[in-house]
């Protein structure tokens, strides 16, 4: 992966403008194809992103990073701070503050809108070196030449996790789009495909690990807990923020970001009181009487091979996922 330079980013900038001059292209308008953002302005909403995270953190107040974020990173964020702003209204004694380093920025060229890019940080959350040595991707969105970025995807991945994206002359990375045939799995069909998979096991495409056969095996383990049922929903999450982000990897195949929605339903048996978790209890409506339902969201980062290439099997290499809301009846 290469870090672009100021003067590679401003040869882009000059060609374009050429071009724009010649009729070739419109630069400002929908079917220019253009580098995302520049290396500086990717730079810029990183620590904006960076200073409101902690400010949120430190007060346990969404309010106060609600503007740099959107999408999954934004629904999981927004409801764990409203949670923990209940049970902690003086702040987090926890804090302590979120240092992201070494950034790399992967920016595609696209036309038209949203226009994204991923910052691959070095965080200041785990162990430098080793097993457990990891890098925070955050996949920033804009949605407008009026918007501000936001942060809508966070991946948290080993350094043997991340792939080789493939990346032309001038350093920029390549869309996967939507609606790709290029690979086994359209990007766009992921969160459909993978909410029937947890329901049913099928499609059979997703390479066995923790956030696949062995997330299943364990629902099915605390289905029947005596006294109580519990009984889970699952739904694909594609519009809007929560569109996939694909991103081509050297291999022909593809790192793709996209979000589900879960449900999770306990239902006691008569006699049986269930408990109710106070990070819980601060998202809950209702009151819980005999069913507890929990809602949740989820982001994926995944790689998909090539079409006819690997056996068409999608790995799950890391999930993020949080409560965003809950009900009792």
């Amino acid at each position: 992966m290469r870090r672009l330079s100021r003067a590679a980013a401003g040869l882009a900038a000059a060609v374009a403008l050429s071009l724009a001059a010649s009729g070739c292209v419109t630069v400002h308008g929908e079917r220019a194809v253009v580098p995302a953002v520049t290396e500086d302005e990717a730079a810029q909403a990183l620590l904006a992103f960076t200073e409101a995270y902690n400010a949120a953190d430190r007060a346990y107040d969404p309010a106060l990073d609600a503007h740099v974020v959107t999408g999954a990173l934004g629904a999981i964020n927004q409801a764990g701070l409203a949670s923990r702003q209940v049970n902690y209204p003086d702040g987090n004694p926890s804090h302590k503050p979120l240092e992201l380093t070494d950034a790399r920025f992967v920016i595609p060229k696209k036309a038209g809108w949203p226009r994204w890019f991923i910052a691959d940080t070095d965080s200041n959350r785990d162990e430098d070196g080793g097993d457990q040595d990891t890098r925070w991707l955050l996949a920033f969105i804009r949605t407008g030449p009026d918007q501000t970025w936001r942060a809508a995807y966070l991946s948290v991945l080993t350094l043997d996790e991340i792939p080789e994206f493939t990346t032309d002359e001038d350093g920029y990375a390549e869309p996967v789009a939507a609606d790709s045939s290029a690979v086994a799995v359209a990007p766009g069909e992921l969160s459909e495909q993978y909410a029937g998979y947890l329901q049913s096991g099928k499609p059979a495409r997703f390479k066995e690990g923790p956030h696949t056969s062995g997330w299943r095996a364990g629902r099915e383990k605390s289905a029947n807990l005596p006294g109580i049922s519990t009984q889970h929903r699952d739904q694909a999450l594609n519009e809007g923020a929560f569109a996939p982000l694909g991103l081509a990897t050297e291999d022909g195949g593809a790192f793709v970001l996209f979000s589900m929605r879960s449900f999770e339903r306990q239902t006691a048996a008569k006699g049986v009181r269930l408990k109710v978790h106070p990070d819980v209890q601060a998202l809950l409506s209702g009151e819980v009487k005999s069913t507890l339902t929990k809602e949740r969201v989820s982001s994926q980062a995944v790689t998909v091979p090539a079409a006819g290439a690997g056996g068409g099997e999608v790995k799950v290499l890391g999930r993020l996922a949080g409560l965003t809301a809950a009900k009792g009846s």
